[in-house]
C-alpha cells in the first residue's frame, strides 16, 4: 500500500495518517513531516507499508510495484491519459484533499477564456510557454480547445520534460515544472497549469483563473495486480477509511427525556431524519436516554426541538468511525 507524502499527509490539507488512526489503525513512522521510509501499520501485518510521491504513485501501481495506493485523481489521469485503456481502478473516493487543476495567467491580460487568448496570439513570433507539473493532461486540454483547433489545427503542442522532448508544434510549449509552477509566470511564461484549493496562492502570485480543467479528490486506487484475496482486503481497508471520513460530518449526541414523553420524541427525531436508523432508547424509572447520531449541519436544529420536550443532560461527542 503506497501512503502519500506532501500535501495529502499535511495537517493543514489531508492528513492522511489521522485518517488511518480514525479508522482504527496503529501507525508507526507516518506523523506529518517526519515521514520514514520504515513506516509500518502495526495492528494489520497483512499491510505492508510504503511512502510514495503523489506523482509517482500512478507510475508504480500501472506497473504493479503497488497494490493499492492514496492518491489524488489528477495525478492518476495525468498517468493514465495517453493509455490505450485505463490500468488503474479507483475503489472509491476518500472526499479529502480537494482541489482544482486550473489554467492560470495574468490578471492584466484581458482575456476570459482559453480560446479567446489562442485566437489572439495567432500572428505572435515567438512561443506560447506553458509550465505545468501536469504535461499530458495539459496538452490534451489545450489540444481539445476550439482555439487552438482554429489556430493550429490537429498538430501537437511540443512537451519538454528535462532532457526529453516530443511534439511537433513548437510554437506551443508544456514544459514541465517540477513544482512552484507559479513562479513561471514571473519568468516570463505565458500560462500556467497547476492545481490549487483556494486560488489564494494564485491570487497572490498576480495570477487569475482562466479554466478549470478537473475536480480532484483523495481515493483509494488499485493496480492490476490487486485481486482475489487482495481486492477483497483493499474493499475492507476503504471501508474502514471512508468510514472515519464519514464519521466527521456526525455528531453522537445523548440526552435525557422523560418517560412519557417518550414516543412523542421519537417521532420528531425520526420524522426529521435527525438520527441515523432510529434513536437508541434506554428506558429509565422516570427519565429515558436517548442516543442519535446526527449530522453536524442538522445539529443546532435538533437542539432547539429537543429542548422544547425537556430534554435534559444533553451531551455532544465527536464521531470517529461510521461504518454504514
Amino acid at each position: 500500500m503506497g501512503l502519500p507524502k506532501g500535501s495529502l499527509n499535511n495537517v493543514n490539507r489531508g492528513n492522511t495518517h489521522q485518517l488511518l488512526v480514525d479508522a482504527g489503525y496503529e501507525v508507526k513512522g507516518y506523523e506529518p513531516g517526519k515521514e520514514d521510509n520504515e513506516m509500518e501499520i502495526i495492528n494489520d501485518p497483512e499491510i505492508k507499508t510504503f511512502l510514495t510521491r503523489p506523482q509517482s504513485a500512478p507510475v508504480e501501481l500501472n506497473r504493479e510495484m503497488l497494490d493499492i495506493a492514496i492518491i489524488g485523481e489528477d495525478w492518476v489521469k495525468e498517468e493514465s491519459v495517453n493509455l490505450p485503456q485505463q490500468l488503474i481502478t479507483k475503489i472509491g473516493d476518500l472526499n479529502y484533499g480537494k482541489t482544482r487543476l486550473v489554467v492560470a495567467i495574468p490578471k492584466e491580460t484581458p482575456y476570459d477564456s482559453l480560446t479567446e487568448f489562442f485566437i489572439a496570439n495567432k500572428n505572435r513570433n515567438t512561443p506560447i510557454l506553458c509550465f505545468t507539473e501536469y504535461p499530458n493532461l495539459t496538452r490534451d486540454y489545450i489540444m481539445s480547445n476550439p482555439g487552438y483547433e482554429e489556430v493550429y489545427g490537429e498538430s501537437i503542442p511540443l512537451i519538454q520534460i528535462r532532457g526529453l522532448a516530443t511534439g511537433e508544434n513548437d510554437m506551443v510549449q508544456v514544459i514541465n515544472s517540477d513544482g512552484a509552477t507559479e513562479v513561471y509566470i514571473a519568468k516570463g511564461a505565458d500560462l500556467i497549469v497547476d492545481n490549487t484549493q483556494t486560488g489564494t496562492s494564485l491570487n497572490k502570485a498576480g495570477l487569475k483563473i482562466l479554466e478549470v480543467i478537473m475536480e480532484s479528490s483523495a481515493g483509494l486506487y488499485a493496480s492490476p495486480s490487486c485481486k482475489g484475496l487482495k481486492l477483497e482486503k483493499a474493499k475492507m481497508i476503504f471501508d474502514q477509511l471512508f468510514g472515519a471520513v464519514k464519521a466527521r460530518k456526525f455528531f453522537d449526541v445523548k440526552f435525557n427525556i422523560a418517560n412519557h414523553r417518550v414516543e412523542v420524541v421519537k417521532d420528531f427525531l425520526m420524522s426529521h431524519e435527525y438520527c441515523s436508523d432510529e434513536p437508541t432508547v434506554v428506558v429509565g424509572i422516570n427519565f429515558s436516554q436517548f442516543n442519535v447520531l446526527i449530522p453536524k449541519n442538522k445539529f443546532p436544529e435538533m437542539l432547539k426541538g429537543i429542548k422544547s420536550f425537556g430534554a435534559s443532560a444533553i451531551v455532544r461527542e465527536n464521531v470517529k468511525q461510521y461504518v454504514q
